[in-house]
């Protein structure tokens, strides 16, 4: 900072000075924009504007109404602002009461085979359902159902009851339909179809209270018979919770022991109720009326029915008819429930008996031609790998059975994404990748196994999609020069080049299990007719790496 003399002999800092003038500067800016702001109202400036009469004490009531419904706004815009809950030390986020309710909210109409909430309340009724299956003949026929404890039977009773009434009035007339292969989802109409079909009837009926009969007649379980006919709703929940679950097989065989439980179940209500009739412990047939009442004619149950033997000889002519019909009626049950059994378990293993079946034959028509162990062994590998990696043996199988659209949908769900990462395909038209999706053929390579071979003619290119390969040169052809992962290229000059006959350059081994997808020429020339555009954009880029 230097110090100068002025003409009037004051001295002055040149540094004061440039700051002053600077602000002098700034204060004539302002002034300016102060003026045009006079002069046109609509422009804006840094501070509010004057008023028009000082007169008017009271601001105009439009900012107001701005202000509110910013705050508005803001306050509808809150819900969908991340909310975070502090708790002691820790801050975690947590999602709005108001989505946990839009999610619980019944919906106008229910698609019975993809609602899950469906589902749940299928499960809830199939409880209520099997409450009164199981306990309304135990209570009916064992004295388990006391002055005591009567109460809390009629809780449970009330609680089943309700789970009925919601079915029939909230759920069942908002189910969809089909009509002529549309899908109905209006409310009326929805309406209309369940009140005039004979699901509704049975379950008006199973609602219908008779037990206001208790009044005159005494707490009977009997009552509560007409229960039993809401047993739509539980083969309903069987249906469609197989149709969710991955391995629905295992639910079938629960559901198939739990029938045979039941009819047991029922038979030794039946034989105690012949006990009791007869009189306990009057004739050495009947229940003695010892030890837990309802194990021991269980046990009598299951040994009857399953023809196991070793009872004591009926005596009476009732007992006689009784045990004869028992016999009768455990051949057919127990017989029927076998057959039933054996169909679930050879349902779920079918697809594991034809693996074993396809690798049988294969191994028997080796050792018929004496294909060396070496060879065998490697055959086998491969069956082994690809089923335990895919869960069958070839994936067309299976979607040659499906629409081509939804061989389309799984295609993309499954293969899209790694075809769309390949730099070749990128910029040409989505449906032709789609349409080449479906043409594409999934190959497993064992480790050391040539995918293919320096000098050979080349007619197809190669998309991993599962492993990787290694490509191999040098003098001796064992030098890995680059090592190929999942979603890379190779052999796309055998596609692109125009004559076609191209040699391959190295040989190309499969480091590891690798599953590779192929398109030969012949295929890609089927599709790029349908897609002019696509096709030049490849023949650029097959100039360019040509």
């Amino acid at each position: 900072r230097t110090q100068k003399l002025t003409p009037s002999g004051v001295q002055t800092n040149e540094y004061a000075d440039a700051q002053l003038q600077d602000i002098v500067r700034k204060l004539r800016e302002r002034a300016t924009v102060y003026k045009e702001k006079l002069k046109d109202p609509v422009l804006s400036s840094p501070e509010g504007s004057p008023t028009a009469s000082p007169s008017k004490k009271k601001p105009p009531p439009p900012p107001k109404e701005e202000k509110k419904e910013e705050k508005k706004e803001e306050a509808e815009a809150k819900p969908e602002e991340d909310h975070y809950c502090d708790m002691l030390c820790c801050k975690f986020k947590k999602p709005p009461l108001k989505k946990y309710m839009e999610y619980l909210q019944l919906p106008d109409s229910i698609d019975s085979y993809t609602d899950r909430r469906y589902v749940t309340w299928l499960m809830l009724v199939t409880v209520a359902y099997n409450w009164n299956c199981w306990f309304i003949p135990l209570r009916f026929v064992f004295p388990y159902q006391t002055p005591s404890n009567i109460i809390y039977w009629i809780v449970i009773d009330i609680i089943c009851d309700i789970c009925y009434l919601c079915d029939l009035l909230v759920f069942q007339p908002r189910v969809q339909f089909l009509r002529g292969g549309d899908i109905i989802s209006d409310k009326v109409e929805m309406k209309k179809f369940y009140y005039s079909s004979m699901k509704f009837r049975l379950d008006v009926l199973s609602v219908l209270p008779f037990d206001v009969l208790y009044f005159f007649f005494g707490f009977n379980p009997a009552f509560r018979a007409n229960r039993f006919l809401k047993h739509n709703t539980f083969f309903e929940f069987n249906d469609r919770l197989e149709a969710i679950l991955d391995k629905a097989y295992i639910y079938r065989v629960i559901r198939t022991t739990g029938y045979l439980l039941f009819i047991l179940h029922i038979n030794a209500c039946l034989y105690y109720w012949a006990s009791d009739y007869e009189g306990l412990g009057s004739t050495r047939w009947v229940y003695d009326g010892e030890g837990n009442m309802y194990l021991r004619c269980y046990y009598w149950a299951v040994r009857t029915l399953i023809t196991i033997g070793g009872l004591p000889e009926p005596q009476t002519l009732f007992e006689i008819v009784f045990q004869l019909l028992n016999f009768f009626l455990g051949v057919f049950v127990f017989s029927s429930l076998i057959g039933q059994m054996r169909d679930v378990i050879g349902a779920a293993t079918a697809g594991q008996n034809y693996y074993r079946s396809c690798m049988d034959n294969t191994v028997s028509y080796m050792n018929t031609y004496s294909i060396p162990k070496l060879v065998q062994n490697r055959v086998r590998t491969w069956y082994e790998y690809t089923w335990d990696s895919q869960g069958m043996l070839d994936e067309s199988e299976l979607l040659e059975q499906m629409p081509l659209k939804m061989q389309l949908a799984i295609a993309i769900d499954v293969n899209f994404a790694i075809v769309n990462k390949v730099d070749l395909f990128k910029g040409c038209d989505t449906q032709m990748i789609y349409d080449m999706l479906l043409r594409l053929k999934s190959i497993v390579y064992l480790p050391g196994d040539f995918v293919c071979k320096k000098g050979e003619i080349g007619r197809e290119m190669y998309i991993i999609k599962q492993g990787e390969v290694q490509v191999l040169g040098g003098p001796d052809g064992t030098k890995v020069l680059v090592t190929l992962r999942a979603g890379a290229v190779f052999g796309e000059i055998s596609l692109l080049a125009a004559g076609g006959g191209n040699r391959r350059t190295a040989n190309v081994v499969a480091h590891g299990f690798a599953n590779l997808f192929i398109l030969d020429k012949k295929t890609l020339n089927e599709i790029l007719v349908h897609y002019p555009d696509s096709e030049k954009l490849l023949m650029k880029k097959a100039k360019y790496v040509l």
